[in-house]
This record gives structure tokens, sequence and C-alpha cells, in this order.
């Protein structure tokens, strides 16, 4: 029987999602629960792969156990027994071929940035005083969505088949003082989101021009694009599957 979990986490403390040898990870650490509290071997298989310090405001994993789960309980008892950072919202019983990342059809992440320094923030938002044109930096957004390949944008030497992705929203906001970028996509190349606020942000600061945007996109040149922003400012917000509501 294969179960989705929906969960969330504070990136803070963890080397991402994936599993590292050397280092915590937010997979790690569910496994070892799963395991415990369902008294067998788990290991989960997550919708995506954040990077060390990337929070997760939503989240999906896969497991197959072969007996049925009394899921209240269950969450009950995860919450209790994982660490403060981790919080598990729904475990959902779907058919035994359902896998949580190759059927996700959209994703969405955020990245949020305080432009008043504030203490409490300091690891779940980035700090950036310069003043920067939101309303040029959301004409260049909506560049993103007239393209399909991205490698400009990717980390480089990654082993994917495929740069193309369709971006279906881009846009800022603005509230109080924090300034906040959301974007969605079926898919997300390594690095691509980080990599794309950092080149949005040099057109903020009006140091490329809308212009310069479109050509930086069409060479598919990562040393082309602008810097890649910090990560404890980057937030995983949805992940959609057509057959979970």
């Amino acid at each position: 029987m294969r179960y989705f979990i929906q969960f969330a986490y504070n990136g803070t403390h963890y080397h991402g999602w994936q599993y590292q040898p050397n280092a915590s990870s937010v997979q790690e650490t569910l496994n070892k629960a799963l395991s415990v509290l369902l008294n067998t071997p788990i290991n989960l298989m997550g919708a995506g792969r954040t990077d060390t310090g990337v929070h997760a405001k939503e989240m999906f994993a896969h497991f197959d156990y072969d007996s049925p789960i009394a899921v209240p309980n269950l969450i009950h008892k995860l919450n209790s027994y994982l660490p403060k950072d981790i919080a598990i919202y729904d475990i959902i019983l779907v058919q035994d071929e359902a896998h949580c990342r190759f059927d996700a059809t959209k994703r969405t992440y955020e990245y949020h940035i305080n432009t008043v320094k504030d203490p409490f923030l300091q690891e779940l938002s980035w700090y950036f005083h310069q003043y920067l044109d939101v309303a040029l930096m959301n004409e260049a957004a909506k560049i993103l969505l007239n393209h399909t390949n991205f490698q400009c944008f990717s980390k480089v030497n990654t082993d994917v088949n495929t740069f193309d992705c369709s971006i279906f929203e881009a846009y800022w906001k603005t509230e109080d003082n924090k300034l906040i970028f959301t974007i969605s996509a079926n898919r997300f190349l390594r690095n691509m989101v980080r990599s794309i606020v950092g080149t949005l942000i040099n057109i903020g600061l009006h140091k490329i021009t809308l212009d310069d945007f479109e050509n930086i996109i069409a060479s598919k040149n990562r040393d082309k694009a602008g810097f890649s922003v910090p990560a404890h400012g980057l937030y995983l917000t949805k992940v959609v599957y057509d057959y979970i509501t």
C-alpha cells in the first residue's frame, strides 16, 4: 500500500531534503521516525530536492507499507516524536503506482526579502536594504513566461535530460517591510529560483536592462545570469497533484 505524507519544515538546521552520509537531512530524520513508529524500515521518496537551508511550507513524500494506517494516530505520534522544525499535516492512501515526484503537475516557490533589519527573520528571510525598482522587476518576471529553456539559471554540471520548464506565474509583491517573489512551474532546475531572483535583483538595481534579461535567457549560459541569492529566504510553498485536493 502506498501512502503520501504531507509535511513542512524549517530547513535552517538541515543539509537539504535528500539524505547525506555525513550531515543531517530532512529525509533521514523522517525515515528514522517512520521506521521506529511503524516498526519496519521506511525509505521515503520526496517530491523534489531542496538545498541546504531552504524551507518548505508544503512538501510531499511517499512510502510503502503493508498494512492500513490509523492516520490521525500516526500523525499525532510523528509530531510528538519529530523535532520542532518538522511538522506532519496529513498521510494519504493513494494508488500503488502514484509517485510524488513524477506525478506533481505544479510546484510553487516563494523567495522572501526583508528590507528592514529584523533579528527574528535572520534565518527565514534575506535582509537586503538597497532600493529596488519592483515595477521593473515585475516586467522582467513576465518575460520568464515567454520562454521554456532556462539553462542559464541552472546549476552547471547537473544531471538532467532537459532544461525545459513551463512557468505558469512569476511576480513580486510587497508586504509591509517584506518583498516576496512567487514563481510556479511544472518543474524546476537545481538552483533555478535562487539564480532567477539574483538576476531580477540586478534588474531592480538597474544594473541590467530588460533586453539584457532576454539575452541572458537566450544565451543558455549560467555565467551570464546574476548571482544566486542566499538559501534561507527560499520556501517551497505548494506541490499540486491532480488526484489530491
